[in-house]
């Protein structure tokens, strides 16, 4: 009884194989040309912006802090010293500057404007250039 079972059992063993086969390649055996996607070419655009131009915020005015000047001549500074003879004369430190020295304090300050002019010009104009660009990528 034994021996008739193998010859059956090899058969089913067969067909179950057969089946799982079948079942884990499915449709695939069939094969079909239309299942298969048309594949368009890819679009590659590169745009190029500009980056954004920083622009860092003026300075802060100047506000001056006044300076009191004080004009020695002959007579104040006679006075002066008579006050230092009797002890009533105050503890200044007096500081003096010749007509040149005075002309080149001055053309120094006037230089010292003249650069500020000309960097806020240079700032208002890339500022100007900066708005126009600005308005017409808009």
């Amino acid at each position: 009884m034994i021996l008739k079972l193998l010859p059956m059992k090899r058969s089913s063993m067969k067909i179950l194989l057969f089946l799982t086969l079948l079942l884990v390649s499915g449709c695939s055996i069939l094969g079909s040309s239309r299942d298969i996607p048309e594949v368009k070419p890819v679009e590659v655009v590169t745009v190029v912006k500009k980056a954004p131009t920083y622009h860092p915020p003026l300075p802060n005015q100047i506000d001056p802090v006044p300076v009191e000047w004080t004009v020695l001549n002959p007579e104040l500074m006679q006075e002066y010293l008579d006050d230092l003879n009797e002890g009533n004369a105050p503890t200044n430190a007096w500081y003096a500057l010749t007509t040149k020295g005075y002309e080149n304090l001055s053309t120094n300050m006037a230089e010292v404007k003249r650069y500020l002019r000309q960097v806020l010009s240079i700032l208002k104009y890339y500022r100007e250039l900066d708005n126009q660009e600005t308005e017409a990528n808009e």
